[in-house]
């Protein structure tokens, strides 16, 4: 067990970062601000950036005292709280800890870890959870990248979702899962929908009057059946540890171009055998599930913030369809043989309520999930917590729940990305 007590990091509010000279640095479980257990604490991970937090105040402990002091600036010097958002494939366990001023802006869409400063270097509150090294920013050469931009584009001069791919997620917004589709390697991406029925609160690809900016853009066009197999086969066919997945941050539910998706699944089987084709989903349509399924369909992964109906229903805020259809929809994969992931926005303090584990435990049995993917909810912390209006519940900590549901179902993945089922049947998993 390490003794590690980081010391508090803040801004001057013009970028430059300093550490306090004795306030330890301490985390936030929703409304409470809590100590950090010296064991919970890592060195930041490559790739990871550090963000300033306008309107905040960094919050510090005394450790003579044990008091919680909230820092300020003398003489009209300005300080900012600053957090951490952590490099994919780590799942953030405490939050940022700040008091936030009357004039505070929203912040903008990302993860706001708690951060601290120990023996040179960086510490955050967080544990790797999946050792897939597919996202991890050493895997990306920028010249090699550039050339290989080229070289798609060039094998693909008439195909439109291509030239999406290469040229606005991957040049533009630097996504990995397309920076992949240019290296031809793991995951590809394939957006498909313009439109979305629902409304979520922290939708990275469209607000609207909220005040925050969405994190990209959506697609501007619905592929076609063809511009989508033509890629898709390739890469399943010549890419390590293939994945082809319908349902991106660049796009809405791609549940709303059902014929066209089913179409794809069954051209793809028709002309390949080989690599996993998945639906990252809302999965608000299970007898589209079922088709998709019945084509081919090998996984499914299905957004939730809750396990409970009243917390999905005030994230998710959805239109047409009810909490009772994604349940359907995942016993619809399910008792057709399908592989079903929960992409589970993680939130400490609501995530780890003893009342939100009951509900997640009860649902993972009675369907037989396959996989969690804890992923960190990328929003504003305060606004999150305002709309969800949870009952006063403290968590048990994000480790403690993964540990928890370790325990309780040993055949349960756990990680960050979707996982190649042909790689898991050939490994014996």
């Amino acid at each position: 067990m390490n003794n590690i007590k980081p010391l508090l990091v803040y801004s001057d509010g013009n970028g430059q970062v300093f550490n306090h000279e004795h306030l330890w640095a301490l985390g936030s479980s929703a409304e409470r601000i809590v100590e950090i257990q010296p064991e919970m604490w890592i060195p930041l991970p490559f790739g990871s950036q550090l963000l300033e937090l306008p309107g905040r105040l960094p919050v510090g402990k005394q450790p003579e005292t044990g008091e919680i002091e909230i820092l300020e600036g003398d003489d009209g010097e300005g300080v900012v709280a600053v957090a951490a958002f952590v490099a994919p494939a780590y799942t953030v366990c405490y939050h940022a800890a700040y008091e936030c001023l009357p004039e505070a802006p929203l912040l903008p869409l990302y993860a706001y870890s708690a951060v601290g400063w120990y023996a040179g270097r960086f510490y955050v509150p967080a544990i790797r959870i999946d050792e897939s090294i597919r996202q991890d920013p050493s895997q990306f050469n920028g010249e090699r990248i550039k050339k290989a931009a080229r070289q798609q584009l060039k094998k693909y001069p008439h195909n439109r979702l291509a030239d999406h791919l290469v040229n606005n997620c991957a040049m533009t917004y630097g996504c990995p899962a397309a920076l992949n589709f240019l290296l031809n390697r793991w995951e590809l991406p394939l957006p498909t929908s313009q439109s979305c029925n629902a409304d979520c609160l922290g939708c990275i690809s469209l607000q609207k009057d909220t005040g925050v900016c969405s994190a990209q853009f959506r697609i501007s066009f619905i592929p076609t059946a063809a511009e989508i197999t033509e890629i898709a086969v390739d890469h399943l066919e010549t890419a390590p540890e293939p994945v082809a997945s319908f349902g991106q941050g660049c796009e809405g539910e791609p549940l709303m171009n059902a014929q066209l998706l089913i179409d794809v699944v069954k051209g793809i089987r028709q002309r390949t055998p080989k690599g996993t084709i998945n639906l990252n989903t809302n999965a608000s349509r299970p007898d589209v599930v079922a088709a998709l399924r019945n084509a081919g369909l090998d996984s499914m992964r299905v957004s939730l913030n809750s396990a409970r109906e009243l917390f999905y229903q005030r994230y998710f805020r959805p239109k047409g369809y009810r909490f009772a259809d994604v349940l359907a929809a995942i016993e619809a994969m399910k008792s057709r043989g399908g592989f079903v992931s929960l992409n589970l926005f993680v939130f400490p303090g609501f995530t780890d309520q003893p009342a939100e584990i009951e509900a997640l435990e009860n649902l993972i049995e009675h369907y037989q999930i396959d996989m969690i993917q804890w992923r960190n909810l990328n929003m504003d912390p305060e606004w999150y917590w305002a709309t969800l209006k949870p009952e006063e519940q403290a968590g048990i900590g994000i480790l403690e729940t993964i540990n928890r549901m370790r325990d309780k179902f040993p055949a349960l993945r756990h990680g960050y990305f979707n996982p190649c089922l042909v790689d898991l049947k050939n490994s014996g998993i």
